[in-house]
């Protein structure tokens, strides 16, 4: 296998004040304010966006979107919701492009724009509607998400279930919509549940998906055309699509996920696993940290959200041989809800916004909206893992204990693979312990290689490291990652 050059993120400079030598907790380092919660203005918040002019922008399930004013308030009880549209079919994305405000409504993309400057639109324009729906509840469209070629990115959920006006084209798919011309362009297909869907700094289209039926763990993906991403459903749309679609081949229940492109060629392997409950279980908005380290030490890095475990995860990538891959890691939990969406304030805090819409999820609350704000204090966590011929690369937020980091028995490792089943979900296969043979501190004090016998292609790598200091003392905040090793580096 031939690898072109890795490409990842550098370790960027902690200035930040480190605590005295103890375990602190999430809430100590970046802290949750709350917004007022009202029964009669329900936040079931499915959409948001900072806008231009730094105010924040949400869009609930019932259809309604509004300002939000004050939104950067310590107390965030003097904020307050203008109300700027209604009647919108569950928006799953705000985006704002040249005077428009766009959604992916049920039905369309729209673009709606406020004429006479009251803060409420007065204008709405259909700008595509070339997908169907089938009228079963389950077939949520999300995005959409502007690329540097000025296209807008968006991901269409499959039904579960009934289908009362029988199967519908295009469910199952990620597709590119011209916003000048309303031409959409189908781009992917063997979605499920795709909740969430970014562009990277860099202009590459991610999506997440959620475990279910033929995905057996919810997972981060890399969008690029003519793709085949596992579930079938969509596949019936193929001699629409034309080639390179129509050539995709049926998958077969039950075949390992690592061997799936031997049987369908144009099946590509997620980015990131995410091991059910482990880490999350519906993992839905994303964003990439650019706030300069004005959010903490993890800049460049992604954070996903999970509306079961009302939970955010970060997730550091690198691309190895043309395929990107890369490690998640827990960040903070105890939200009020399950977690629809993320979104950067124009401060660089965390907006937060949540439902339960129906499903059973942790935290106390049915909806909700919070901001997270980093404390100024920086925690003892991983930083990064990146893939070697050998084993992995491990950074830290802070200096380690050099003797601790140096003792390969403090490191403990398995790995694991998925099958593409037709069940609802299913289990962690062929799983074996992996030995880390060798453990070797940098001389930076912030860095560790590990050396293990009997790295997998294909397999999660699940390591633990519970025992590792920081050279204060401190225990890691959280003392596991779990890398999806794709592709090995040869060197």
């Amino acid at each position: 296998m031939v690898i072109q050059a890795l490409r990842f993120f550098a370790l960027p400079a902690l200035v930040a004040t480190v605590l005295p030598a103890q375990q602190g907790t999430e809430a100590d380092y970046y802290r949750m304010l709350t917004f007022p919660f009202s029964e009669e203005r329900p936040l079931e918040v499915g959409a948001m966006a900072c806008l231009s002019d730094g105010r924040m922008m949400i869009g609930t399930r019932t259809g309604d979107i509004f300002v939000v004013e004050n939104a950067y308030a310590d107390d965030p009880a003097k904020a307050t919701f203008k109300l700027w549209a209604r009647g919108i079919a569950q928006p799953l994305g705000l985006l704002e492009h040249e005077g428009w405000i766009y959604t992916a409504q049920r039905g369309e993309l729209t673009r709606m724009r406020d004429i006479d400057g009251d803060d409420r639109a007065d204008e709405f324009e259909n700008v595509c509607d070339d997908w169907e729906i089938s009228g079963n509840y389950h077939e949520y469209n999300f995005g959409p998400r502007l690329t540097p070629d000025g296209k807008m990115w968006i991901t269409l959920n499959k039904p579960f279930g009934g289908e009362p006006y029988g199967k519908a084209h295009w469910r199952g798919w990620a597709v590119r919509i011209d916003p000048n011309t309303g031409v959409m362009e189908p781009m992917c297909t063997g979605l499920r549940s795709p909740a969430g869907v970014q562009v990277s700094p860099w202009g590459d289209v991610f999506y997440t998906d959620n475990q279910g039926e033929w995905c057996n763990a919810s997972k981060l993906s890399h969008l690029e055309f003519g793709e085949f991403h596992g579930h079938p459903h969509g596949l019936v749309t193929r001699e629409k699509a034309g080639e390179p679609f129509r050539s995709i081949a049926n998958p077969v229940s039950g075949t390992y996920m690592k061997d799936l492109q031997e049987q369908v060629p144009a099946f590509k392997m997620p980015a990131v696993w995410f091991p059910y409950d482990k880490m999350g279980k519906s993992p839905s908005g994303m964003c990439w940290d650019t706030s300069d380290g004005e959010f903490g030490p993890f800049q460049d890095q992604l954070f996903v959200a999970d509306q079961h475990h009302a939970s955010v995860m970060r997730v550091c990538l690198e691309e190895v041989d043309g395929h990107w891959q890369g490690a998640c890691i827990e960040f903070r939990e105890g939200f009020d809800c399950g977690i629809t969406r993320i979104a950067w304030g124009k401060d660089h805090s965390l907006f937060v916004g949540m439902t339960n819409a129906g499903w059973s999820g942790k935290g106390t609350r049915p909806w909700g909206l919070q901001r997270l704000v980093w404390t100024g204090k920086t925690p003892f966590e991983i930083h990064t893992v990146r893939a070697t011929p050998d084993g992995f690369a491990l950074t830290f937020t802070q200096p380690i204990d050099p003797e601790i980091a140096d003792d390969p028995s403090n490191y403990r490792m398995e790995s694991y693979t998925y099958k593409l089943e037709s069940r609802y979900g299913g289990p962690e296969a062929d799983k074996k312990n992996v030995e880390v043979m060798a453990a070797s501190p940098g001389q930076d004090g912030r860095s560790v290689r590990l050396q293990v016998a009997g790295l997998r292609a294909g397999y999660v790598h699940e390591m633990h490291m519970p025992a590792l200091r920081s050279a204060d003392g401190s225990e890691l905040l959280h003392s596991a990652a779990y890398y999806t090793l794709v592709n090995i580096p040869v060197r």
